[in-house]
This record gives structure tokens, C-alpha cells and sequence, in this order.
């Protein structure tokens, strides 16, 4: 007999509520995975299909083999299992089969769970069980610690020892560039960037190495890079003298510090049990890994949470979590960074849709959260914000996100002006108000989804921006102050820019979607 999370026998009645066409698109790993799944999305490659209401998806593919591919996935996961060699996760085939799924086919009627796909799930869900209950300290055992604790911190005085000659280091590379000008850096051949960065590495200080690395993509951004590379030099100097004056700053910030240079931090601290929305994931490139960005918010809790994975070259990350779904469970934060990061610990049950958003902010409420959340992390390009009512409006080479009540405004970032999810936007909103989650940071702010004001069933604008408050020491306290007041600067100069009506946004929807309210009529929209 199958078994749920907390080992009672599961009823296999009635299949659980079904996700969207979209919200299955999103779990794939890359567009190759989407348009091959998208393939398989239909009922005639599959056969002894079949759902069950604890949240288990099972069928048979025929592929180009004598035998059909076996496919089966946990809803409740998502998890998946499949014959096929690929290294993909979803593979197409689970892609497909959920598809089929999504779409409500006669291929996969409910019924109870077959013996060859219920040992994998039994197993499956066993052992997240018990994995969640070690990360999370359930079950009662005191923390075993390092095997040698003594040995244990040599180690960390010894990494400290060469993280602190590294920042020395980049410090006197620092002076020397800006002493002897910052256009050398344009210069063919200008080697500073690769080798100091591979120096941070052997100082055992990744977060020092990506910094640099990303100094290096500046010279070639276009028109006003000294100004952009004098700004990072400057943030890059801020770090390294807070890790050589770490003893003196606030536990947090140095923290914070800590996680910057690249000593992470394990998880801490009781679990939060929350009824969490996901409200967005996507893939960045790290090096030779693929980093995974999933953003939560807590039903009742009203916070929101980072939960990080990440890919070896060639496979994405394991875990994925389709946008729009609510799902019960529990997360622990880390330390440090406005505790955003978590990770993800047991879950209940299966996750459920929803087509609810957080509640939201103004644009100048959002520009106050970024530049409070600023105090707590200097070093900080984007902060988690919904905005409220507001209206995606064209404005010279980009656009903008206005208020409806027209008194501020916030750029869309120049990363989403080249995506897709900009024009579903516009689509959606039809020169009406929307909802729209996503990061504000100090080049605008990214878009990553949106409802229509006809989802939103909550009341009143709320605060939602997500900020931090509170000044943590003098060297994350100043630079806050002042990218604040920046920050409101450039919030005046946008609304002035973006001064307009719906009309121009409608036009514009209708002009490059077709429909002035093209998109879903509720429910969340993935924009990224």
C-alpha cells in the first residue's frame, strides 16, 4: 500500500487539482527539454497511464525502442523517475507526461497506483521524510557537529588567514588600477580581471573571485562603463574592508560579510511552517554550474524566502517547484543577506493552485524596502517586492512600471526588456492595473510574474515590500543612506519619463500581442 508523508495509508479517490499547461512549461530545464516535452504532451505515445489522488503521475511512452520508456512522478515533490538515459531533470518524457496530466486526457484516468511505479514513490517519500526531519532536527537528536571540533577550527583559522591575504591583495590590485586610470581596463588584452580573480580562488574566497570576474564584464557594457566600473570597484573595496575589520562590525552584517567572501553558512534556527506560494524560478549561469532561484511567500507568515539549488555542467538542478502552486511545509533560514535564503525542509500534502498574490506596495514603498534592506546587506543588487496597481507603460528605449494613481514609477530593468515576459505583461495588463512580483534593485526592476486585477481576491494594498529595517553598523549604514536617497532620485526622474496614460499601454498590447487583454484572466502569469 502506498504511503504518505507521515506514514498513513493515502486515498486514491479523486486525483489532486491539476496545474496549468504553464506551470508544467516552467519546470523544464531548458528550451531544447520544453519543445521536446511539448511533443510528447499528447494522449497517443502513452499507454497504462493513470493518477491517483496522493499526488503520483505514472504511463509508458513508446519511443523508437522495443520497449516503452517508464515514466513516473511525485506530485508532492515534484520528483521524477524515468527509463530513458537522459540527464535532464524533468526529462522530456516526464515533461510530456505531465502535459497529458495538465491537460485532463482520458490517457490518465485515476486509479490505484501500479506495483512497478509504487515501490519508487513509497521509497521516494520515505526517504524525503527522513531527510527533511535531519535538516531540520525533527527528530529530536542534539547536532553531531564536526567529528574533530579542534581540528575542525584550525581549519577555519587557516581558510580566515588566507581569505584575509587575498583581500590584502585585491586591495593593492584595487589602487593600482585606479591609480593608474580606469581606461587601461578597455585595453586589448588587459589580463587583470582572470588572474586576480584565480588569485581570489586560491585564497579560498569564491565570492571575492565572481565579484572581480564580474569587473571584468564592465569595459564592454557600452556607453558610461568607467562610471559603472568605478561603482563596482567601490562596492568590491566596501567588502573587503569589512572582512578585514570583521571583529568590529554587528554579528549580522558580519554575517552577511561572511556569506559575501564566500564562507556559507548552514542553515539555522527553528523550522517555519508555511503555507508557501510559488512565486517564481528560473536558471543564472554560475561558472560551470547552473544556479536555481525559487521565490516563496508565506500565506501567513507574510515573509518571503530564497531557496537556492544548483546544477552541474550539463544537468539542471534538482529541485523545482512549478510557479503558482501553493505548498505546506516547512523551511529553515540562513544567516546573514536580510535571511532570505532557506532551505526548503518536509512538506504535507500535495501542493495546491492558487491564483492569489501577495499583497503589494507602490513603487515608492518598493525603492524603501530595496534601500532599508541595503543597511542590513550593502553589497545587494536586488530586493524581493510586489507592487500594487500598477501599469506597464513604454517610455524612450524601455518602460516603465507606473502607479495608477500616477505619482511614482519604477524602470524595468534593461536584463527583461529583451524577454518575452515583458510583452506578456503588457498583454495582461491592457493598459489596466495588475500585480507584479519581482526584484528591485539599483538598474530598475525585473518583472518575474503578474496577475490581473480580476485574481486578487485580498484587500487593501498592504506593505508586502518584504523590507528590512535597521541600521547594522556604520559601513552598511552609510552606503544604505545614500543608494536610498538614489534610489529616489531615479524614482523621479522614471515617473516623469513614464508620464502617460492606459491607452498607450493598451495600444501597445494590441499592436504586438493581437488582444488587448491577451493572457490569463486569472491566476499567475510567469513572466521569466
Amino acid at each position: 500500500m502506498l504511503l504518505s508523508h507521515g506514514g498513513e495509508p493515502l486515498r486514491t479517490a479523486a486525483p489532486v487539482a491539476r496545474w496549468t499547461v504553464e506551470q508544467v512549461l516552467a519546470l523544464a530545464p531548458d528550451d531544447a527539454s520544453r519543445k521536446a516535452g511539448s511533443k510528447l504532451g499528447s494522449a497517443g505515445p502513452w499507454s497504462g497511464g493513470g493518477c491517483d489522488g496522493s499526488g503520483a503521475v505514472w504511463g509508458q511512452c513508446k519511443g523508437s525502442g522495443s520497449k516503452p520508456y517508464v515514466t513516473v512522478i511525485d506530485i508532492t515533490g515534484p520528483a521524477y523517475k524515468c527509463s530513458c538515459p537522459s540527464r535532464k531533470f524533468p526529462c522530456k518524457h516526464a515533461l510530456g507526461l505531465l502535459l497529458v496530466w495538465a491537460s485532463g486526457e482520458s490517457a490518465l484516468p485515476a486509479g490505484e497506483v501500479p506495483d512497478w511505479a509504487g515501490e519508487w514513490l513509497a521509497d521516494r517519500r520515505r526517504r524525503s521524510v527522513e531527510q527533511a526531519e535531519k535538516r531540520a532536527g525533527t527528530d529530536g537528536a542534539p547536532s553531531a557537529g564536526p567529528a574533530d571540533p579542534e581540528a575542525a577550527r584550525r581549519r577555519a583559522e587557516r581558510r580566515a588567514e588566507r581569505i584575509t591575504g587575498g583581500a590584502q591583495e585585491l586591495e593593492e590590485r584595487l589602487a593600482d588600477l585606479l591609480r593608474g586610470g580606469l581606461v587601461a581596463a578597455d585595453q586589448p588584452g588587459y589580463g587583470l580581471w582572470e588572474e586576480t580573480a584565480a588569485r581570489m580562488v586560491d585564497a579560498q574566497a569564491p565570492g571575492l573571485a565572481a565579484q572581480v570576474r564580474e569587473l571584468g564584464s564592465i569595459p564592454s557594457s557600452g556607453p558610461g562603463w568607467p562610471a559603472r566600473l568605478l561603482e563596482e570597484c567601490a562596492l568590491l573595496h566596501l567588502l573587503d574592508s569589512a572582512w578585514l575589520g570583521i571583529d568590529r562590525l554587528p554579528e549580522p552584517l558580519a554575517a552577511t560579510v561572511r556569506t559575501r567572501v564566500g564562507l556559507t553558512a548552514p542553515a539555522e534556527g527553528p523550522p517555519v511552517r508555511d503555507r508557501w506560494l510559488v512565486l517564481a524560478q528560473y536558471d543564472t549561469p554560475d561558472g560551470k554550474i547552473v544556479a536555481r532561484r525559487i521565490w516563496l511567500y508565506g500565506r501567513e507568515t507574510g515573509r518571503t524566502a530564497l531557496l537556492l539549488s544548483f546544477g552541474a555542467a550539463g544537468r539542471s538542478p534538482g529541485l523545482a517547484l512549478p510557479v503558482g502552486v501553493t505548498i505546506d511545509a516547512e523551511i529553515t533560514p540562513h544567516p546573514g543577506s536580510g535571511r532570505l535564503r532557506a532551505e526548503l525542509g518536509r512538506q504535507f500534502g500535495v501542493p495546491s493552485p492558487t491564483g492569489t498574490p501577495p499583497p503589494g506596495g507602490t513603487a515608492a514603498e518598493a525603492i524603501g524596502g530595496y534601500g532599508d534592506a541595503l543597511r542590513e546587506d550593502p553589497w545587494l543588487d536586488a530586493w524581493p517586492v510586489t507592487l500594487r496597481d500598477v501599469i506597464p507603460v513604454p517610455s524612450g528605449d524601455g518602460w516603465h512600471l507606473v502607479d495608477a494613481a500616477g505619482d511614482a514609477a519604477l524602470p524595468v530593468a534593461p536584463a527583461a526588456l529583451s524577454r518575452p515576459g515583458l510583452w506578456k505583461l503588457v498583454a495582461l495588463s491592457g493598459g489596466s492595473p495588475v500585480t507584479v512580483f519581482g526584484e528591485c534593485g539599483h538598474r530598475g526592476f525585473e518583472p518575474f510574474a503578474a496577475w490581473s486585477t480580476g485574481s486578487d481576491d485580498d484587500s487593501g494594498a498592504g506593505g508586502g515590500t518584504g523590507a528590512g529595517g535597521g541600521t547594522e553598523g556604520e559601513v552598511g549604514a552609510d552606503f544604505g543612506d545614500r543608494a536610498q536617497a538614489g534610489g529616489g532620485t531615479e524614482a523621479g526622474t522614471a515617473a516623469a519619463a513614464a508620464a502617460g496614460t492606459r491607452g498607450v499601454a493598451a495600444a501597445a498590447a494590441r499592436s504586438d500581442t493581437g488582444s488587448g487583454r491577451a493572457g490569463a484572466a486569472s491566476g499567475i502569469v510567469p513572466l521569466i
